[in-house]
């Protein structure tokens, strides 16, 4: 025990040391979770929309006006001809184009239907589908107004009619930074922690004071613990001003307990920091351990659902998932926060973790080689 706390003593005299570790600490991950929410925004707004109009009516006038007064959607040209809205098209200066046939208003009085064409710039896929959407929902819209203009109802209806209520729940009024932010935080713990862990050892080959400790008494397995307690204790540190940062910025509460977050987070840092750590065993350079960490943090981030429903990923992308840490912590951090989850709840989550910190830890132990 004494050997360990030793141990953990001088980690601490050797990060703090350096001014550079500390606002790396302290700085780094507070200015990204401010930044990065605001960045990563699942609301698609101010479509850039190109009318070809060849009918100049009454009926287009009232319907662009509905499509511009959504706040979704704005009016970025007016053409009469089809070759300058594509043009607009491929210049990337309209997202949507949208071509108003001529006798638009006539046809529609006359035969109560007329088909308008929409060209839709499909590069970023996900703001094409959404922007076809609104539109599709607008016109839906406009179309039924129209609809209920030229109605004649008789006192009494017998078609049956349905009507839906429905209400959101957890996030009621559908605020991408309560999804985002708890996910976010889990991402910049997990760096910081991982790559912390991964230089530790790396750099005490590169300076070579690991041959002194090499030659020295000290087992393997304090050895290893000395190293990993210094970084569980600041990955909570640094799990406590992120969750200051999104209570203080974004107002974001967790519903649920929040000593299970750092429960949680608590057998998760030991897994993050054993994977570290057991990086660092394998690497002989700083440089070898920033980039298999990077590797292998980058494929773990982008299988975790943060910013991809795991369960619209293939079947082989969900099997990866179950041995991606960052996957469960951002569903736990979600359900706690947002959905109120109790101890019952996670239950399942903290057991694989806690099978992935034994397994991580005891590896690097075992990996770890002294050698005199």
């Amino acid at each position: 025990m004494k050997t360990i706390l030793v141990i953990i003593r001088k980690e601490f005299s050797q990060f703090f040391r350096d001014k550079a570790n500390i606002r790396m600490l302290i700085v780094m991950p507070i200015i990204q979770l401010i930044l990065l929410p605001m960045a990563a925004n699942y609301e698609v707004k101010n479509i850039k929309l190109c009318v070809v109009d060849h009918d100049h009516s009454t009926y287009v006038s009232q319907m662009i006006q509905k499509i511009t007064s959504s706040g979704y959607i704005k009016l970025a040209a007016y053409e009469d001809s089809y070759n300058d809205g594509m043009k607009h098209l491929e210049d990337d200066k309209a997202d949507i184009m949208l071509e108003i046939p001529a006798g638009f208003e006539h046809t529609l009085i006359r035969e109560n239907e007329v088909t308008i064409s929409a060209s839709v710039n499909a590069v970023n896929g996900q703001r094409a589908s959404l922007g076809s959407q609104y539109l599709i929902s607008i016109l839906r819209d406009f179309n039924q107004e129209i609809r209920m203009k030229w109605m004649q109802f008789p006192r009494y209806n017998p078609m049956p009619v349905i009507k839906t209520e429905y209400s959101y729940w957890y996030n009621p009024h559908m605020n991408y930074k309560h999804f985002m932010v708890p996910g976010i935080l889990v991402i910049l713990l997990t760096m910081i922690g991982a790559n912390m862990s991964a230089m530790n050892l790396v750099k005490e080959k590169e300076i070579g004071t690991i041959e002194q400790i090499n030659v020295s008494p000290i087992k393997k397995s304090h050895f290893i613990i000395g190293k990993l307690i210094p970084y569980w204790l600041m990955g909570q540190v640094v799990l406590t001003l992120g969750m200051s940062v999104a209570y203080i910025v974004y107002g974001i509460i967790p519903v649920g307990s929040i000593g299970l977050i750092y429960l949680f987070s608590s057998v998760y840092l030991l897994a993050i920091l054993g994977l570290g750590l057991l990086i660092s065993t394998m690497a002989h350079t700083q440089q070898q351990a920033m980039l298999i960490s990077f590797f292998i943090m980058m494929v773990f981030v982008l299988l975790s659902g943060l910013y991809t429903s795991i369960d619209s990923m293939p079947v082989w992308a969900q099997y990866i998932t179950k041995i991606d840490p960052i996957a469960y912590f951002v569903q736990v951090m979600r359900m706690i926060v947002m959905k109120g989850s109790g101890l019952k709840d996670i239950v399942p989550h903290l057991t694989a973790m806690g099978i992935m910190a034994t397994v991580l830890i005891s590896w690097a132990v075992g990996n770890y080689r002294k050698k005199s």
